[in-house]
């Protein structure tokens, strides 16, 4: 996860002007391992929230509403990502993704997201691997 406080707000509110840049970062840092905490805390992360959003973006293809959520795609040349599923904005509507959004990054959210997708690419070199899913690979 690539957490972004400069695209964050609070009731319109940039939530850089609301606290200070060492609580934005002790909130960044709890954010990419909020996962692990919700895990050892309830014993899953997978209760109301995957359902919820779940049903959320049903109901944008459905109803045709052309919102925007955060989703896993597939990207070829967004953020300068070939072959590889991220965690990325999209616009859902009638026909599942109708656009992948590409917001501005400055370097140091581009490295991020650099270090994250070779984290992805890691792990599925290693399912890949593993062979569990015949004739199917990921990130070649």
């Amino acid at each position: 996860m690539v957490p972004l406080p400069r695209y964050t707000s609070v009731g319109g509110i940039p939530v850089t002007q609301l606290l200070g840049k060492e609580e934005i970062e002790k909130i960044v840092e709890r954010t990419r391992k909020g996962g692990g905490e919700l895990v050892q805390l309830m014993g899953t992360s997978a209760w109301y929230a995957p359902g919820a959003a779940a049903a959320q973006m049903v109901e944008a293809i459905v109803m045709d509403q052309h919102r925007i959520f955060p989703v896993c795609a597939g990207l070829n040349g967004e953020y300068g990502l070939e072959n590889i599923f991220m965690g990325v904005p999209v616009k859902l509507g009638r026909n599942g993704i109708e656009e992948i959004i590409e917001i501005e990054l400055n370097q140091d959210e581009k490295k991020l997201l650099q270090e994250s997708a070779r984290s992805v690419k890691d792990v599925m070199k290693v399912l890949d691997n593993m062979n569990l899913f015949e004739g199917a690979h990921c990130c070649e």
